[in-house]
């Protein structure tokens, strides 16, 4: 079967999953003190629990939708999906996020990289809508690894989250940490992934074989 050709798909799916499993429940309950980050802000709450709710209907549904085999095998689907990736998901995610993103109470550095990780999210998903309506399939293809990069980078934040503890846990006062582990760990959490995209599809294709070549001239 060509999909298993992609070996990361099942993976990838596995890792998504089990993050939605553990992130969402809590915020499924409507209690105020289950969320895993408080505020005196009073909209905090309710912005925040729609954009891990909205956001979670945007990881789940990315992970179909850069699975080569289901976008040549399911074409109508890809499109379906790809507006509920945008309208459901993104679009209501990353308005919410821009808003808990600026309100942060975990100081000046991460907000300022919550606030930018929003609207690069919602531009880039914003540019990949228009090149797929305006059948630029290649630029959609483009566009969308980096919305898909931002989209999954709250996993890779709380990866970053955990290198940050245990790099500072001892050297940083305690009343200080939260704000320098927040800092460090919203920065690398997209920004690292989202370079490594941008080489990978920079990157030159290796040249084919000689054979390979005159075969294809022929």
């Amino acid at each position: 079967m060509t999909w298993l050709r992609k070996p990361w798909v099942g993976p990838l799916a596995f890792v998504v999953l089990a993050f939605v499993a553990f992130s969402l429940p809590p915020y499924l309950t409507g209690d105020r003190l289950q969320s895993r980050v408080q505020s005196d802000w009073g909209p905090h709450y309710p912005l925040l629990v729609v954009h891990v709710v909205c956001a979670s209907v945007a990881i789940l549904t990315c992970v179909v939708q850069i699975w080569p085999w289901f976008r040549s095998r399911f074409p109508a689907w890809h499109r379906r999906i790809g507006r509920v990736y945008v309208l459901a998901g993104v679009l209501p995610a990353g308005l919410s996020g821009l808003v808990i993103g600026w309100m942060t109470p975990f100081g000046p550095v991460a907000m300022v990289s919550n606030v930018l990780l929003a609207v690069l999210w919602l531009a880039f998903t914003g540019l990949a809508w228009r090149a797929a309506r305006q059948r630029r399939f290649r630029d959609h293809r483009t566009w969308m690894i980096r919305s898909f990069v931002l989209t999954v980078s709250i996993i890779t934040n709380r990866i970053w989250g955990v290198v940050a503890f245990l790099a500072f846990a001892d050297r940083v006062p305690e009343e200080q940490l939260p704000n320098t582990i927040a800092g460090i760990s919203t920065w690398a959490g997209w920004v690292v992934p989202l370079l490594l995209s941008q080489w990978w599809l920079e990157r030159r294709p290796r040249r084919a074989p000689v054979e390979q070549r005159e075969t294809v001239s022929v």
